[in-house]
């Protein structure tokens, strides 16, 4: 079987990992030669091309499986939506239509709900960011293309693991107060249980479809920073409310609880780590 991934990042590089070990051949687009050399060396063929550049994207290989899991970059004085849509369109276009699946890293962010209610797959999208609007927009682009029969959209909720955790480590180590709602809830998904739903989702997701990637434990995010600070040794932290200005309050426009269910129904996966406190406590071993 070959894959090819668009976007082979923190979350990509994983997912090609497991699909080397399978004994299955893997390509990556990346816009850096330096990157390129990177990744052969590591047993994956790479194509360089820039998909905010059309023409570049003339020779992509003929995949039956394709991953779009592309990040943003802040630096490239491009907007989300040059990447996450735009980019998109121009892959679409120059795919070979005998892709038989088409997996798109999405975000939760679609889902806005705002009362701490659960949130499912059938849960209305109200999307309040950037992001969540743009990644809804190309949920739709997908399905709207000839690779709409063969989607398998991926909304993720927040990816940690090792060398990412929350930024709010830097003011934990400082001993800074903490702005953060009392009652909103965090999701998250641990980087390596992610890499294995996608994988999984290669294989056994019902065509098309649409699954929630969280490790459905959402947990109130003054007890995550909490659990963070004990595990870093620091004192308890000190916490404030967000301020009326319209940053903090965008910051913490939605909260929700996102449910699982359907990812663990139809798909063969167990995750490795169910809740942040297994997770949290692997990064912290191998760091």
């Amino acid at each position: 079987m070959t894959n090819l991934i668009i976007g082979c990042g923190y979350l990509g590089r994983r997912v090609a990992g497991h699909w080397l070990d399978a004994g299955q051949s893997v390509a990556a687009v990346t816009r850096s030669p330096t990157r390129a050399e990177e990744l052969k060396r590591h047993g994956i063929q790479s194509v360089v091309a820039d998909i905010t550049r059309p023409e570049t994207l003339e020779n992509l290989p003929d995949p039956q499986t394709v991953l779009f899991a592309v990040g943003y970059d802040v630096t490239s004085g491009l907007s989300r939506r040059d990447y996450y849509l735009h980019g998109l369109q121009a892959v679409l276009k120059a795919l070979s239509p005998k892709i038989q699946r088409f997996i798109l890293i999405s975000s939760t962010s679609v889902y806005g709900q705002t009362e701490g209610q659960w949130v499912d797959e059938n849960s209305p999208c109200l999307p309040k960011t950037e992001n969540g609007l743009v990644c809804l927009e190309a949920e739709n682009v997908l399905k709207a293309s000839q690779f709409g029969p063969c989607a398998v959209i991926l909304r993720l909720a927040g990816i940690y693991g090792p060398g990412r955790l929350l930024r709010r480590t830097k003011d934990l180590l400082a001993g800074h107060p903490i702005v953060a709602p009392k009652d909103n809830f965090l999701n998250l998904i641990h980087v390596d249980d992610a890499a294995v739903i996608v994988a999984d989702a290669a294989i056994h997701a019902k065509l098309p479809c649409t699954y929630i990637v969280a490790d459905g434990h959402a947990v109130n995010y003054r007890d995550y920073i909490t659990y963070l600070a004990k595990l870093l040794g620091e004192s308890a932290p000190q916490f404030l409310e967000p301020s009326s200005c319209q940053s903090d309050q965008s910051r913490w426009s939605s909260n929700k609880r996102l449910s699982n269910s359907r990812m663990l129904s139809e798909l063969c996966i167990q995750l490795k780590y169910p809740t942040y406190k297994e997770g949290l406590k692997a990064v912290f071993v191998t760091e």
